[in-house]
């Protein structure tokens, strides 16, 4: 790869928000709260291809800040990446993978190797000591095949044939772990990575709302949106507003408020000012 065309890593850390974050945490008495997907990902390999999965949920803390969130991060045409962690952080980092993977093909004209974008955000990662809050699944498949690699945020990587990963990856594992199959079909590795993901979900606060599915081949990829719906807000049967006169009153009480008003006047121009006694 030409040198000119990926970003070099530079020893030390990058300062560059501190003197903003301190000034913003002098605002308020209460933290910040970052963003983050919670999240449960999960994917597999089957006979040829790639399916990766994930929920739509993010929160702040112990609120939902969104149940659409797409979570599997487009690299290029035959590479996804699924991120868990800080939202702004996996979404940036993949959007810097992805471009550097476009210059590639662009200075080359072939098509880009998951073993390239895995050593792009390896190394970014690794820069950062794990500062930067993204654990990702990245997949995808090119002229040696289908690749599956888990990617932890100090900048640690394995292959594996299948993988979980976020708040919910204990309750993914178990289901991978006792279904999976080398010799499994697409559909019965969609099914086995929206059961994975779904079984996340029902045991993971931070995890929730939807099933997003991405299926990678040699012929081509697949995104399927809302593959799945987990949680279905439910529906009113009636109003459970009482009518005005429901509840009988039996007594009442006026209390006098004595307050006092004070008005303020407000010079706008140097000609309203009162001259000034020396």
């Amino acid at each position: 790869m030409d040198s000119q065309l990926v970003d070099l890593p530079k020893g030390g850390f990058v300062y560059d928000n501190c003197r903003r974050n301190a000034n913003l945490s002098k605002l308020s008495d209460l933290p910040f709260k970052m963003t983050k997907t919670g999240t449960t990902l999960a994917a597999v390999t089957f006979d040829g291809g790639i399916v990766l999965g994930a929920d739509t949920r993010t929160t702040e803390g112990s609120i939902i800040a969104s149940g659409c969130c797409e979570k599997i991060h487009y690299i290029a045409d035959n590479i996804y990446c699924c991120g868990a962690g800080t939202a702004a952080d996996t979404h940036q980092v993949t959007r810097m993978v992805s471009s550097q993977i476009e210059l590639h093909r662009l200075n080359t004209g072939r098509k880009p190797r998951v073993i390239t974008a895995l050593r792009l955000l390896k190394q970014h990662l690794f820069k950062y000591q794990g500062h930067i809050g993204a654990a990702c699944i990245l997949g995808g498949v090119d002229n040696f095949g289908p690749h599956l690699y888990g990617v932890y945020p100090h900048g640690s990587s394995d292959k594996v044939p299948y993988t979980t990963m976020g708040s919910g990856s204990l309750a993914s594992m178990a289901v991978l772990e006792t279904k999976y199959r080398p010799d499994l079909s697409r559909e019965d590795a969609m099914e086995l990575v929206r059961q994975a993901i779904l079984a996340g979900v029902f045991n993971d606060l931070y995890s929730g709302t939807g099933v997003d599915l991405c299926v990678i081949t040699s012929k081509g990829t697949e995104f399927l949106r809302r593959y799945d719906v987990a949680n279905v807000k439910g529906v009113r049967a009636r109003s459970y507003l009482p009518k005005p006169g429901t509840t009988k009153c039996t007594k009442s009480e006026v209390k006098r408020i004595e307050y006092e008003v004070v008005s303020t006047r407000v010079i706008r121009d140097m000609e309203e000012r009162e001259p000034m006694v020396m």
